[in-house]
């Protein structure tokens, strides 16, 4: 199947704890070693993408962290600034409404306005042009909200368009959508660990972004697989030795979760399904990031899953 590099918006969402920030750094680097522009956007996090790279912090404008790669925390106040200017156009006019006290308390009540506000930026950076008229950022890897959040989050502009009167806001939201929703444009990566809870949750997921949203699931990542390496003859040939017995058969029994895992992943998703196995380092940072990559470099690229 064709890679993520034919897609511009990169989304990456899952259970939370599955290690999406790790996939998104990881598609990130691979990005980057393609020759694209490559941009990352947290939602109103701790900038653990930066972190996991041993790279500084962005924080909420956009930073180059090093050749090729951006980063920005998009966050609720100073998205809100910028909306603001990028609708109303003036600064003097943005302070006289945003800014007066009695028009931010009305604000509160705008439904999905905060959503909007953080996606519109996200998406305003996806169409970014330098001056010879090519895309500022050829990728933009999205660290999604974990899977809740992510679908109300992503639905906020069909949402808006089913109950605001039309407006400027209609407007800008049915551009957001029309990016959101196009095949060309963006794919979703969802994450999930080899176990019952993560695997359901990503395929809740799945049927979410495409009934609600209208996002295709470009693949999934299995994180954190062991990979096989006792066969039940090895199991048997250390029958006298229950320590060991003991060790090799949870491993065993952890690999045989994994595989089925992926199975039903592959199966319900319709999409090729990437193995990253559990990484045994004293320190997760860059390197670690970096052997994650090589796992997923097919996804990028364009091939099969693991």
């Amino acid at each position: 199947m064709a890679g993520l590099l034919d897609k511009r918006l990169w989304i990456v969402s899952g259970k939370g704890g599955v290690g999406k920030t790790t996939v998104a750094a990881a598609l990130a680097l691979a990005s980057v070693r393609a020759g694209r522009r490559t941009l990352v956007c947290e939602v109103n996090t701790q900038e653990r993408v930066s972190r996991i790279l041993e790279l500084p912090e962005a924080g909420p404008e956009v930073k180059l962290l090093e050749e090729n790669l951006w980063a920005v925390d998009v966050r609720p106040q100073e998205a809100m600034r910028e909306y603001g200017l990028m609708v109303l156009r003036f600064e003097t006019l943005y302070k006289t409404v945003f800014e007066n006290r009695l028009v931010r308390y009305f604000l509160r009540f705008i439904p999905s306005l905060q959503e909007l506000v953080l996606l519109g930026k996200i998406l305003f950076h996806l169409q970014e042009k330098l001056p010879d008229g090519r895309w500022k950022y050829d990728t933009l890897v999205l660290d999604a909200p974990a899977t809740g959040h992510a679908i109300s989050f992503l639905s906020v502009p069909q949402v808006l368009l089913q109950t605001v009167p039309p407006g400027p806001m209609t407007r800008e939201a049915l551009k957001m959508r029309d990016l959101l929703v196009d095949p060309s444009v963006t794919a979703a990566v969802l994450v999930a660990l080899p176990e019952e809870m993560p695997v359901n949750e990503a395929l809740e997921l799945h049927g979410a972004l495409r009934d609600r949203v209208h996002i295709r699931t470009h693949a999934a990542v299995l994180n954190q697989a062991f990979p096989q390496r006792f066969t039940e003859a090895d199991l048997e040939a250390l029958a006298g030795h229950p320590e060991l017995m003991r060790v090799a058969q949870a491993h065993h029994d952890r690999a045989s979760q994994a595989v089925l895992a992926g199975t039903k992943l592959e199966r319900n998703l319709h999409a090729p399904v990437y193995t990253v196995p559990r990484l045994f380092v004293p320190r997760f940072g860059r390197d670690a990031v970096e052997t994650v990559m090589g796992h997923l470099n097919a996804m990028v690229t364009g091939g099969t899953g693991a």
